[in-house]
């Protein structure tokens, strides 16, 4: 279940990104940057991890990510949605990663570590026990690696579908059908007064 807390916290957040963005890119505001390192880092990592499987690598590739937007921050302000662009520049960071360390790497969303992304820490939020958490993070780590990556992408971080499919280089339609198929299995392991039997309307 998606509370209307979830929601408010999801819309403020895109606000607050906004409003760090602007004064880094107007201001070169440093104390702005560091809030808005210290807001994502840790996702960021973990989204980062799921792919090169190496803490030490992924927190290079975030520190790395970051260093490359204070590098352009000038032209933040033309940069329509500041998230989905950091996810994005992480992933390609990462396969770039792989690339240098793995000559001749294939690289594939079904390659992602099934624990890396799983980060479900709000039972409060959710009204759940820590029990159910639990089993919810089991059926998380079940989900075939795509899967868990889209729906953490959408249940974690509240990106859009579209979004989404733009980190990720896949198309909407994927992402919709990743998500139904993900909720399906996690409501099946959950009593139904809490299962997540939808994904928020806006994520569409």
């Amino acid at each position: 279940m998606y509370t209307l807390q979830r929601f408010l916290t999801m819309d403020t957040e895109v606000a607050k990104i906004t409003e760090l963005q602007q004064k880094i890119a107007l201001y070169e505001d440093m104390k702005a940057y560091e809030q808005l390192y210290g807001l994502l880092f840790d996702r960021l990592h973990r989204f980062s991890n799921a792919f090169v499987k190496s803490n030490e690598a992924g927190e290079e590739i975030v520190s790395d990510v970051f260093i490359k937007l204070w590098q352009i921050r000038t032209q933040l302000a033309d940069i329509r949605n500041l998230k989905v662009y950091l996810y994005t520049i992480t992933r390609n960071f990462s396969y770039n990663y792989l690339t240098r360390h793995y000559k001749k790497v294939v690289l594939s969303l079904d390659d992602a570590d099934p624990d890396a992304l799983v980060a479900l820490d709000d039972p409060e939020t959710l009204c759940i026990s820590a029990d159910l958490v639990e089993k919810v993070k089991v059926a998380i780590r079940q989900l075939p690696p795509q899967c868990r990556i889209i729906f953490q992408l959408v249940r974690e971080e509240g990106l859009q579908y579209k979004e989404v499919a733009e980190v990720l280089h896949v198309s909407p339609l994927t992402v919709r059908n990743q998500v139904a198929i993900a909720t399906r299995k996690i409501a099946a392991m959950l009593p139904p007064i809490i299962a997540p039997t939808s994904i928020r309307s806006s994520a569409s």
